[in-house]
């Protein structure tokens, strides 16, 4: 199991994060880029570090579901089973996204992908943090994601902060699925 940073460390996070920055941190299989989803300034910064377009939109991560309640819509008993079954763990979902939810989240879709994580660091950063925080891989639009606080702190120059960890262990970034029909959109 990931050790976690001493407290000290994880509200550091929460405090940049609040502040607008971009924390690079382990995740299940790779190193993710994160910050504040509700920080418009944050997130187009996040993503011309990467070299992304808006129009593909982000992951959010959370420590537990109620963190994703004001970005999604309410789901059937149905998906929410499906969703009690790999959560918390390493299962990203697209869910039918809250109107209200910036389309610099959401991109060009009417669907958000969010998780649930397991992962100790990242969920002890959402829970300091109060809130989830975007995910995204710790890499440019097209390389390989940094597996190593190090390779994120090469391949992502300007993020605020790097959170020491191991990776959860797994070889490929989680499977996104699209909660409603279950088809996979990215195999992990």
């Amino acid at each position: 199991m990931p050790a976690l940073p001493n407290r000290f460390s994880l509200h550091r996070a929460a405090r940049i994060l609040r502040d607008g920055g971009i924390v690079a941190y382990p995740t299940e299989a790779v190193y993710g880029l994160g910050c504040d989803p509700l920080n418009g300034d944050a997130v187009h910064r996040l993503l011309a570090l990467k070299q992304r377009p808006v129009e593909k939109g982000l992951i959010l991560i959370a420590s537990h579901v109620d963190q994703l309640t004001p970005f999604i819509l309410p789901v059937t008993d149905t998906v929410r089973a499906r969703l009690d079954q790999t959560w918390p763990g390493p299962a990203t979902w697209l869910l039918p996204a809250n109107p209200a939810t910036p389309t610099w989240l959401r991109g060009r879709h009417t669907s958000i992908a969010v998780r649930v994580t397991a992962h100790p660091l990242a969920a002890a950063l959402c829970e300091a943090f109060g809130a989830p925080i975007v995910s995204t891989s710790a890499n440019a639009s097209g390389r390989p994601p940094a597996r190593s606080a190090l390779q994120a702190r090469l391949r992502c120059p300007g993020i605020d902060l790097v959170l020491s960890g191991t990776t959860g262990g797994l070889r490929r970034p989680t499977p996104i699925r699209d909660a409603l029909s279950g088809e996979v959109l990215r195999a992990g």
